[in-house]
């Protein structure tokens, strides 16, 4: 990624914990990291070669995206790190291939367990945490436990027989304070392993449950008149209120969980998608989705719903949500969450929801004061095209479809220089069957300003058609149908070498690749990209969601509605009798079903 690339997104990363994650051309990951503050960390990368190793140059020359996940402590962006490290092995990441090499924090099955850390996982029954990659991250929660936890550190054979002929004495670390003394009885196993609970709690993240406990121990010493154990266990306390690990990446449910939140304004939505396996998250996703007039913002979530669960091929069971949907996956639990665990994931993911919709709030504060920059690019681009006009309105179209399927157009519209958003639209194609770039291209533009004239809308100055001469041509026929085409400038942008055609030119015109002429066009061709593949994939998972039923001569709604309530799933109605059908729907609907599923 060039600098001047980065310095346009540097004010978008957030200046809060987390992750960040680099992708190359080609989508692949390359590299997660973690952050007391993103942008200070991601920016080092860029702005500065000073002290970077040959590697760290060659990452940072594929990086063509960046990625990032808002987290609420250092201690949460650690975990959630090693977890997409673990799971994605990227290139420029340590490699995770042997989990021996590196340390777990173990609670040791015996009597009296001791907590440390450990290379080596076997099977002996006891609790292992980790791996951790950093191995200095691991031992900084040993030592919050050995500081805030009396626990003994010894190897004696604490049974029960040795403890009651008294074979041991306590050590230095009774006098210090750090271990109860249970090798000479002073500390009871249910004691001690209540202790052990308070570790857990830990190393879960949740400090509450230990402050609570070492809150009441301060002010039974203090009543007692053992004011410097009291000042000990205060001390302790502080500790653990400044260590601030209470932790919604690491939670105590291990099945799998799909956590969804959306925020939006009138115009955009942003959903965040958190991936949960094993208790850890190991997938973090933003979708950036216009928000259409005519629906509502359950309907917006229950598709991102569909399309992230379609897309990643999640299989969970639990799905965690803020508010209730009517449309819901079939034989899966909804939640809401209140408290606990689930409330944290909910609550995270909503962070990086908001963060992400107050993002593009900001970047649409800024385009709407017009920066005199702009005035010049636009006045470069009036004489490099020769046109009669300062082309302060353009418009811009593209298609997409998928092997014919799925066939829509998207127009974004820039004004002064800068997108429009709330001028974008969105074409489903209606009158063309099949592939017909052309007449795909001809449907949108003319529906597009039959618009504009019957509601006395201005026109564009300049009208840019993304597909060279055929796309424009067919625009051309749909503007002169109008009979405006004399009263806009409309130019044809080739796909391959960036050349411009105007309409019966033999020669395109190929504008200077670093003129700023060139990069605003390239700037709008880019956009209406973004705009009509977000518009495509959003159709196609739609299109995905129809059951099987629909296009069906002879099944309406009320009958698919009635077969689903019954069969629960396309699948069980395709393997249904005709008797179980005609009874349901009738003998004529079930000839009609049954002939349709033989096809």
């Amino acid at each position: 990624m060039e600098k001047e690339l980065f310095k346009e997104i540097q004010a978008s990363l957030p200046q809060e914990p987390g992750i960040y994650q680099y992708f190359d051309e080609n989508g692949r990951l390359l590299y997660v990291g973690k952050a007391k503050n993103i942008r200070k960390r991601v920016s080092s990368y860029f702005l500065s070669n000073n002290g970077h190793t040959l590697k760290t140059i060659e990452l940072v020359q594929k990086i063509k995206d960046i990625q990032f996940t808002i987290v609420d402590s250092e201690h949460d962006a650690f975990i959630l790190e090693n977890e997409l490290i673990k799971n994605y092995q990227p290139k420029y990441n340590i490699n995770l291939k042997d989990d021996k090499t590196y340390p777990y924090i173990i609670i040791k099955k015996e009597n009296f367990p001791r907590v440390f850390l450990t290379r080596r996982k076997i099977n002996d029954g006891s609790t292992y945490i980790g791996p951790f990659t950093n191995v200095l991250a691991a031992r900084e929660l040993i030592d919050h436990i050995k500081h805030t936890i009396p626990l003994r550190t010894c190897t004696l054979p604490l049974t029960p027989k040795n403890i009651e002929q008294g074979k041991f004495k306590v050590c230095l670390e009774y006098h210090l304070g750090n271990c109860l003394g249970p090798c000479q009885g002073f500390q009871t196993l249910a004691e001690y392993n209540e202790s052990i609970e308070q570790v857990q709690h830990l190393l879960k993240g949740n400090v509450k449950p230990v402050i609570t406990n070492l809150k009441t121990k301060m002010l039974e010493q203090s009543n007692n008149m053992a004011f410097e154990r009291a000042a000990i266990t205060k001390k302790k306390i502080e500790e653990l209120e400044n260590y601030q690990t209470k932790s919604a990446i690491y939670i105590k449910q291990l099945h799998a969980m799909d956590v969804f939140t959306i925020s939006h304004d009138d115009d955009q939505a942003y959903v965040s998608y958190l991936m949960i396996e094993n208790g850890r998250i190991i997938q973090t996703h933003i979708l950036p989705l216009t928000v259409p007039i005519e629906e509502n913002i359950e309907t917006i979530l229950s598709f991102a719903i569909h399309y992230f669960r379609t897309n990643l091929n999640s299989r969970a069971k639990e799905i965690i949500i803020p508010f209730e949907l009517t449309e819901k996956v079939f034989d899966v639990k909804y939640t809401i969450p209140q408290a606990g665990d689930k409330e944290q994931l909910l609550a995270l993911s909503q962070k990086n929801a908001d963060y992400a919709l107050r993002d593009w709030k900001h970047k649409q504060a800024l385009v709407s004061v017009q920066d005199p920059k702009y005035n010049e690019i636009l006045e470069e681009m009036k004489q490099v095209l020769h046109l009669q006009n300062t082309p302060n309105h353009i418009e811009c179209f593209d298609n997409s479809n998928f092997q014919g399927a799925y066939p829509v157009s998207a127009m974004v519209c820039f004004k002064n220089g800068v997108p429009s958003k709330s001028d974008y639209r969105k074409f489903n194609i209606k009158t063309v069957i099949g592939i017909n770039d052309f007449a795909s291209m001809k449907e949108s533009v003319g529906r597009r300003y039959k618009s504009v004239i019957e509601k006395k809308l201005p026109l564009p100055q300049l009208i840019i058609i993304d597909g060279g001469k055929g796309q424009l041509n067919a625009a051309l026929e749909a503007l002169t149908e109008l009979g405006i085409q004399d009263k806009v400038t409309t130019v044809g942008l080739a796909k391959n070498i960036e050349e411009l055609f105007f309409p019966g030119d033999k020669k395109s015109i190929i504008l200077d690749w670093h003129s700023e002429a060139h990069k605003l066009i390239r700037n709008i061709r880019d956009e209406v990209h973004r705009f009509g593949i977000q518009f495509h994939r959003s159709k196609r998972s739609k299109g995905a969601l129809e059951t099987g039923l629909d296009n069906i001569e002879g099944i309406g709604p009320k009958t698919k509605e009635l077969l689903l309530l019954h069969f629960k799933s396309v699948q069980k109605i395709k393997e249904a009798k005709q008797p179980l059908l005609a009874k349901l729907i009738g003998e004529k609907k079930a000839a009609i079903l049954l002939a349709a599923f033989a096809k």
